[in-house]
């Protein structure tokens, strides 16, 4: 085997001063995110003004931000928005970019304009003279064909995953930066409540043997994977966009073979991982559970490729026409688009597939307790799945498909499965706006 020269190597503070003011910067997405790099970066905050850093669902605070609490040096462009993100925003240092998250790669092979240092942090160099992204597949090798500097911070706490743009090769890296070798963080499993579970148990007597499953973030989702341990379920697929705990339970449980998928066949399919550090040592290396691109894991017409697909999403409010709103409250942005739109269209899509969004009827405010299914959705909100695209609709309280039913015939449904103490003002409403004609009554 030729040898691989390995990249020049590079200190932080010399990583750091590579960055000139107006520069645009990224930084991937969660796990990829750099750490010595930023604390470097952030100890130049006075030289610099006007650094964009794109990023996202960021697992670890960012030493840019601290260092620069009114923005007037770095500001952040976040893809998605997690907790850290969240109180950026608050601070008006933080903005989302919109995007269907399978589209990522495409937006900076064709639309972004300037990448001029990107840091991503990477499994250290293989003897094939590859960096791996391990847990975070996702853009990131799409990122690196747009850098015009493209410095790799290394980690050896990061899996080696298989799979495809798993890597970037030593030939298209400009400098490595030696990390901390900090462990990766792990992403604690929310825990099930009583409404999870409750939600939970309605879904799981939908998923038939053989469904191809993708789940999301929280409590309700995984929920789900606990009850199909005990459901009787056999010969499950995964094809999802995150990989977390529960599905990992259902496979030790050899619940999931992939026997039944049209597609990578007998493997589980995923763009990113995120959970605990047993998630992530059994990801390294495992020819079972293989990380592609998003724009292969999220693309309608892939999903819809297996049959039975089954997606299963939260959400924080719906209207009594069906537009779901999942990712900010008001004005004030909390998550982000993600693949949720793209996996309801591609489970719709699949051979006898469903797509769930699921919610818990009620939330707590300051004194008060709030429906989440309104008549109108709150001022500001943004629509994450149109009502044009929503199929099952599961709350605590209940269970409904949406699809082909009529505009008196949806807010009839939505209310049904609403919190009885908000049943009669939602009735009430939807007949004073002309939405629940008398006919229906």
């Amino acid at each position: 085997m030729p040898r691989v020269e390995a990249p020049p190597a590079i200190s932080a503070e010399a990583a750091a001063a590579l960055v000139k003011p107006g520069d645009w910067v990224d930084y991937g997405l969660g796990a990829a995110q750099p750490e010595v790099f930023d604390r470097a970066l952030a100890v130049r905050v006075n030289g610099l003004r006007g650094v964009k850093i794109r990023s996202g669902m960021a697992v670890r605070p960012r030493a840019v931000l601290a260092a620069d609490p009114t923005g007037e040096h770095f500001s952040l462009l976040a893809w998605h928005f997690g907790g850290l993100e969240r109180n950026a925003h608050d601070a008006g240092i933080a903005h989302y970019i919109p995007m269907n998250f399978g589209e990522a790669p495409d937006y900076y092979r064709r639309f972004i304009e300037r990448v001029d240092v990107a840091c991503l942090q990477t499994a250290p160099m293989d003897a094939h003279g590859f960096f791996n992204f391990g847990i975070t597949v996702t853009f990131l090798k799409a990122i690196t064909e747009r850098a015009k500097t493209l410095i790799v911070e290394t980690n050896p706490h990061m899996p080696r995953v298989f799979g495809a743009q798993e890597a970037v090769h030593a030939s298209d890296v400009d400098f490595v930066l030696e990390g901390s070798g900090t462990p990766l963080p792990e992403l604690p499993n929310a825990p099930a409540g009583e409404v999870d579970k409750k939600v939970a148990n309605l879904i799981a007597a939908e998923i038939e043997d053989g469904a191809c499953l993708q789940i999301g973030i929280g409590g309700m989702p995984n929920a789900v994977c606990t009850l199909l341990k005990d459901a009787g379920v056999k010969g499950l697929g995964i094809h999802t966009e995150m990989l977390v705990d529960g599905i990992l339970e259902l496979y030790e449980a050899g619940l999931v073979t992939g026997e039944h998928k049209q597609i990578n066949r007998g493997q589980m399919v995923f763009t990113f991982a995120a959970g605990s550090k047993r998630l992530y040592d059994f990801v390294d290396q495992n020819s079972a559970a293989q990380s592609f691109p998003v724009d292969y894991t999220n693309l309608p017409d892939n999903i819809a490729r297996n049959e039975r697909v089954t997606s299963i999403n939260n959400t924080t409010q719906i209207d009594l026409q069906g537009q779901v709103a999942s990712e900010s409250s008001g004005h004030r942005h909390i998550s982000g688009t993600g693949g949720q739109l793209q996996f309801v269209r591609g489970a719709y899509a699949s051979k006898r597939g469903k797509s769930f969004i699921c919610l818990s009827s009620t939330y707590e405010r300051p004194g008060k307790r709030e429906s989440r299914i309104v008549l109108t959705l709150t001022p500001g909100n943004i629509v994450t799945t149109p009502r044009t695209d929503t199929m099952y609709v599961v709350t605590e309280y209940g269970m409904t498909n949406l699809k082909g039913k009529s505009a008196p015939e949806r807010a009839l449904a939505l209310i049904g499965i609403a919190h009885p103490d908000f049943r009669e003002s939602l009735s009430r409403e939807a007949r004073e706006k002309k939405l629940i004609p008398r006919a229906f009554f």
